[in-house]
């Protein structure tokens, strides 16, 4: 492994972060708060480090798969425990662990929370929380690459495939620092676009700011303890749900729309099931929960709000979920594990891999069928590779093995089962909520520090699609090549 790489690249993340921090030291002056300080500070002192690490840039930038891998993974560590000093000096969050925990949900975009009373922060150290979804949601390696020329040199892919979300990346794409500049701005345009949206709703400029942010990153944190139930307009809370259905697209498909090949982007076969999925689900829930809401409409307005804050592992809320019949609750707990599109700031397990899982199958079957005829997976009329299947499968192990692991560790702390289970999805596939202790009015502070470690881990794992975040434990990962 080439560590000088490493170690430039932690250096320029910690100068973007030192200035994203300037943002919430802006807010907290505007506010006439005292946390101003803790981020003008810290984020002067991660700049000033950033800067002495990227001062010598290696002689050597070619950068290898697990180079990128291990980068991208340090970057997001580095990044949380960075991220975590202001709410944790200041006292807003008095235990470091807990700073943490809160932080890396913000930057994976998961969206739990250990706090108990959200409204009690300063408005600086509110907007930090949703800020940091926002750098998180598309990624702050796909920052570095669309602001920093030939970073990784024409190995910058290795650094793409690290912090992408899906199966894979293409090495086909032409000009990748383009690809991500592209990409940022689609993010920062839906973003902006939901903004104006929400101020025309009679949203104040803060929150609407915020819950845009929240939205871009599909990431939850919101500045009021009943999230988006604390609006009651249901403009507002539509235009958080379209959006939060938006965000959870494959953005790849925006570049089509954007440079007119219509007819290629409305053929992606994942966006149609993901479109289909929002649509039966919706209706399944809407019949479910009728009784519960009294009126035809607001039972698909709340069906439709939650199935798409789930399916883009957004994790919003408009009221307690608890009370839903158990038809209900299990469509949302599948949801959760489903996760969005390809290539989207959701997370979850990603709908292409298990469309590759349902077609690995189909094959399978038809080899029984017919021993003697050639058969292949295909994906909008492209064949996807063996080593893609495979990679798929084996993914499909590590992830399961995770969520095994992870609910035997939790279930120490002596919750029920619905707990203990719906934590560990919530906090793998970067949803947030799951049901019970941890539902939609609940938090994580009652865990104790064994099992927030745990969901700091899987936090990172499953924003990082598990590969980056294990290889830091592959020993000969660290060997030089």
């Amino acid at each position: 492994m080439h560590k000088r790489i490493v170690v430039y690249i932690l250096g320029w993340v910690l100068c973007i972060e030192g200035v994203a921090m300037q943002f919430s030291t802006i807010v907290g002056l505007y506010y006439k708060e005292r946390g101003y300080i803790y981020f003008l500070f810290i984020g002067l002192a991660s700049i000033v480090l950033g800067i002495l690490l990227v001062l010598k840039k290696p002689k050597n930038m070619i950068m290898y798969l697990k180079d990128g891998f291990a980068s991208t993974a340090l970057s997001w560590i580095v990044l949380s425990l960075v991220g975590a000093l202001p709410l944790f000096i200041s006292k807003a969050i008095p235990n470091y662990v807990d700073a943490v925990f809160e932080t890396i949900s913000g930057f994976t975009t998961t969206g739990a929370t250990i706090l108990r009373d959200i409204e009690r922060l300063e408005h600086c150290m509110l907007f930090w929380r949703s800020f940091s979804h926002f750098l998180g949601g598309m990624g702050v390696v796909v920052f570095l690459l669309a602001l920093i020329p030939r970073l990784g040199g024409n190995q910058s892919i290795n650094l793409m495939k690290a912090e992408s979300t899906g199966p894979s990346v293409s090495k086909s794409m032409p000009k990748l620092r383009n690809y991500a500049f592209v990409l940022y701005s689609i993010y920062c345009g839906l973003t902006v676009i939901e903004f104006i949206l929400l101020l025309f709703g009679g949203m104040g400029p803060f929150d609407s700011v915020t819950t845009a942010f929240s939205t871009a990153g599909t990431g939850g944190f919101m500045v009021y303890n009943d999230s988006m139930g604390h609006f009651q307009s249901h403009y507002l809370q539509a235009v958080v749900a379209v959006f939060m259905m938006l965000f959870g697209v494959n953005f790849y498909v925006y570049i089509l729309i954007i440079t007119r090949k219509f007819k290629q982007a409305f053929k992606n076969e994942e966006l149609w099931i993901y479109f289909g999925i929002i649509t039966v689900s919706t209706v399944a829930i809407a019949i479910n929960v009728r009784h519960i809401y009294g009126s035809v409409f607001e039972s698909v307005h709340q069906s439709f709000f939650y199935v798409t804050s789930i399916i883009s592992t957004t994790g919003s809320a408009l009221g307690d979920t608890d009370i839903w019949p158990q038809l209900s609750k299990s469509i949302i707990l599948i949801l959760t594990c489903v996760g969005a599109c390809a290539g989207s700031t959701g997370g979850g397990f990603k709908l292409s891999r298990i469309i590759i899982l349902l077609k690995g199958m189909k094959k399978e079957f038809k080899i029984i069928a017919h021993p003697h005829t050639v058969q292949t997976v295909k994906i909008d009329n492209k064949k996807i590779p063996h080593e893609v299947t495979r990679s798929v499968s084996v993914y499909l192990v590590i992830y399961l093995s995770i969520i095994i692991v992870s609910t035997i560790i939790i279930s120490l702390d002596g919750f029920d089962f619905m707990t203990n289970f719906s934590s560990v999805l919530a906090t793998l596939n970067n949803v947030g909520p799951g049901f019970s202790v941890v539902g939609s009015t609940g938090n994580y502070a009652d865990f104790s520090l064994l099992s927030k470690i745990v969901f700091c881990f899987n936090m990172l794992a499953g924003r990082l699609e598990l590969y980056p975040l294990l290889l830091l434990f592959v020993p000969m990962a660290w060997k030089k090549n």
